[in-house]
């Protein structure tokens, strides 16, 4: 009896180790009741500018860091370009081009980018800004009671609707300043959904089986409820 027991007993998911409890409206609340919100933030190509353009970009990000008082993480993701989705869309133009030439044209490009990937790792680069608001006294814990906190199984906070509304609006506030911040220095960013917060954590925790298995819809996710 015992033996079958312990062989139908389903193994605890790998999801109640991780520090993340929730994504909800756009925003990552963690086990110990704090949030964060992410931005995907435009570059600019710092070699090509001029001394001039170089100094006055220097003094912008010096006062882009000065300007707030909290702490916010800078998160630089390399991953392999992948063009599969682009490939298959040449190949439908290929299929559909009514002009012999311009069909061959298509197929030499189709094939010469194809190669031009195999023959070395050309990665693509995405920047990140990890906005975080402390709640009270969560701001003042110690570190390794945040990280016995984190490493708790099914230690989670859940948050009611209203304290959860009243910590985003003080965490966008923050976002606010942020991206004036980046429009000073001529960048764009964008605050990430749900859906793209979600896709963001599955490929940065399952990078080799990403791009193998893509996420679906949020709203056609099924969600085991371990908590």
């Amino acid at each position: 009896m015992q033996s079958k027991k312990l062989a139908g007993t389903k193994p605890p998911s790998t999801q109640r180790f991780l520090d993340i409890a929730e994504i909800r409206d756009g925003v990552v609340i963690l086990k110990d009741g704090t949030i964060r919100t992410v931005l995907l933030v435009s570059s600019v190509n710092f070699a090509l500018k001029s001394e001039d353009e170089q100094n006055a970009l220097i003094g912008a990000y010096s006062n882009f860091l000065n300007s707030f008082e909290f702490p916010l993480q800078i998160v630089i993701q390399s991953r392999k370009l992948n063009i599969e989705e682009y490939l298959e869309r040449l190949k439908k133009v290929e299929r559909e081009q009514t002009n012999e030439l311009l069909a061959m044209q298509t197929a030499e490009y189709r094939q010469y980018v194809s190669e031009l990937i195999s023959m070395g790792d050309i990665m693509s680069k995405r920047f990140y800004i990890v906005v975080p608001y402390y709640p009270g006294f969560e701001s003042m814990r110690g570190f390794f009671s945040r990280l016995k906190s984190i490493f708790t199984a099914g230690s989670v906070v859940r948050l009611k609707e209203e304290r959860f509304l009243d910590r985003k609006q003080q965490l966008m506030q923050r976002v606010e300043l942020i991206l004036a911040g980046l429009g000073s220095m001529g960048l764009n960013a964008v605050v990430l959904d749900t859906q793209s917060l979600i896709e963001l954590y599955y490929t940065a925790y399952n990078p080799d089986t990403a791009d193998a298995q893509k996420m679906a819809d949020v709203g056609k996710l099924q969600v085991e409820a371990w908590y």
